[in-house]
């Protein structure tokens, strides 16, 4: 859009023997049913003018709210992400914005949710999506302030074998690219090639990727740690998502489970370790103190390749999954960590990834682009919101996929292939079907469901007929919430 480019214009694989974070002290929760009780040391929050921190980025590829010991988790083992909730900020109450991929990153890099965002679906049967030259991404304003900028893992636009178009890594915010440039390499998890910027690097096919992008996301903190300016690390590995594959299924490989579960449960442990190199890397070189550590997922869980999310409890107590609109579909887990930036505690204040880019403008004080969709999460960070008020305004969430899986689509009464959006008001939650995937049709052919989170956080009872203003007013939202995309306009 010309008022975000106006803004612009002015203003051999890694092995695991790096050992991660210990798990939570005694006296925290190392089994995962909440947050631990903050550090006693004294916390300095810092907001001096000029006094712009590090940030680095962790998305997860399909892990589910319910995945992590911090928020419930019991079967896998993830003693870095517990430590950091039990340091830092955890968001109980946290969203992606779509419940698969593209569109949730699009949103989560752009700040405009998928009924204003340039992708709105994951790719059906033609080419993926792009972004464009109007996106403005959160590397763009951070490389304008000076920051050194990297993207490492899977990326997900645009065509794979141009680059010199508008979507490509480079030319939407990062000087650095290490990686998968489409969805569908992403799932090869020894593939024959990775992007290095712009060099198609070719590999054997047994390099296991995700060692690879994690070497270079290390290297990357070592070269910063000299370079003297602020650096975004944008780390986005493709663990947990289907298939199953990891080099080996330790420490789950004598569990009785099927081979997909403990192939799964061996990724999420190993992304987990990932995370705790990262930390350990930042304290070594001195950065931990100067350095904010987000760690999220991109969508709920999923079902694929004979994985079973239910035998872990992966959506926790919500209902859905990856590809549905129900909480178990889009609320994620999302620590903050940085000792002496973001004050330790509990937030059960909404928050979604639309959110992220007028943080990080904030942090690296630069005004957020106008017409973004999310807000500044800064006060919440240093402590100075109350953690627990009603989010300003709405949340929207669009659906329109081809793909169905089978516990998703029960939870929806066979409804998978229809379009969908969703809206978050308050405690008050609305998802709509349309009859087929055309959602241009009349209100009145919609089927409507109302839920109070408040008192069902599992969107147990469907409320519409008891609070039809209610309803009426959610979907008045959810229409002014679509603008027609510009390629889709006549």
């Amino acid at each position: 859009m010309p008022s975000r480019r106006t803004f612009l214009a002015g203003a051999a694989a890694v092995g695991l023997g790096v050992a991660a974070l210990p798990v939570a002290r005694s006296g925290a929760n190392a089994t995962g049913s909440g947050p631990a009780p903050a550090p006693s040391r004294a916390v300095h929050i810092a907001n001096r003018t000029g006094d712009r921190p590090n940030i680095v980025l962790i998305v997860a590829d399909d892990l589910g709210y319910g995945e992590v010991g911090a928020y419930g988790q019991r079967l896998m083992r993830t003693p870095t992400m517990d430590r950091l909730a039990a340091e830092g900020l955890t968001f109980t109450q946290a969203y992606a914005n779509a419940p698969v991929c593209a569109p949730a990153r699009c949103s989560l890099l752009t700040g405009m949710h998928t009924g204003h965002a340039t992708v709105r679906e994951n790719p059906f049967d033609g080419p993926q999506g792009a972004l464009a030259s109007g996106d403005t991404t959160f590397g763009e304003i951070l490389r304008d302030q000076g920051y050194r900028t990297a993207c490492f893992g899977k990326w997900g636009f645009g065509p794979e074998t141009t680059h010199d178009q508008p979507s490509s890594p480079k030319a939407r915010g990062f000087d650095e690219f290490y990686g998968y440039i489409t969805h569908g390499q992403a799932q090869l998890y020894y593939p024959t090639h990775l992007w290095d910027n712009t060099t198609k690097v070719k590999l054997t096919g047994q390099a296991y990727a995700p060692d690879l992008i994690q070497r270079r996301a290390l290297r990357f903190l070592d070269e910063a740690a000299t370079g003297g300016d602020p650096f975004l690390l944008c780390l986005t590995p493709n663990l947990p998502h289907a298939p199953s594959a990891v080099p080996d299924l330790a420490p789950y490989a004598d569990k009785p489970w099927p081979r997909p579960d403990r192939g799964h449960a061996a990724q999420v442990t190993r992304l987990d370790t990932y995370i705790g190199q990262v930390v350990d890397r930042l304290r070594r070189r001195g950065l931990d103190s100067n350095t904010i550590v987000i760690v999220t997922g991109d969508n709920g869980p999923h079902e694929e390749k004979g994985f079973d999310p239910d035998r872990f409890n992966a959506n926790g107590p919500l209902r859905g999954y990856k590809r549905n609109l129900y909480e178990g579909g889009i609320r994620v887990p999302f620590i903050a960590w940085s000792p002496g930036r973001v004050k330790p505690g509990v937030s059960g204040r909404p928050l979604a990834h639309i959110d992220v880019l007028p943080t990080f403008a904030e942090l690296a004080g630069a005004p957020a682009p106008k017409g973004v969709d999310g807000l500044s999460a800064v006060p919440v960070l240093h402590g100075t919101a109350d953690r627990d008020a009603v989010r300003p305004g709405h949340l929207y969430w669009y659906r329109d996929d081809k793909y169905t899986t089978p516990r998703a689509n029960r939870v929806e009464q066979g409804r998978m292939k229809q379009a969908a959006e969703a809206v978050r008001d308050g405690d008050w939650k609305a998802v709509r079907y349309a009859p087929g995937r055309d959602r241009t049709v009349p209100d009145r052919l919609w089927q409507v469901e109302l839920y109070d989170l408040a008192k069902d956080p599992g969107e147990k009872v469907d409320v519409a007929a008891r609070h039809p203003d209610v309803a009426r007013r959610m979907v008045r939202l959810m229409r002014g919430s679509w603008r027609t995309p510009v390629a889709a306009k006549r």
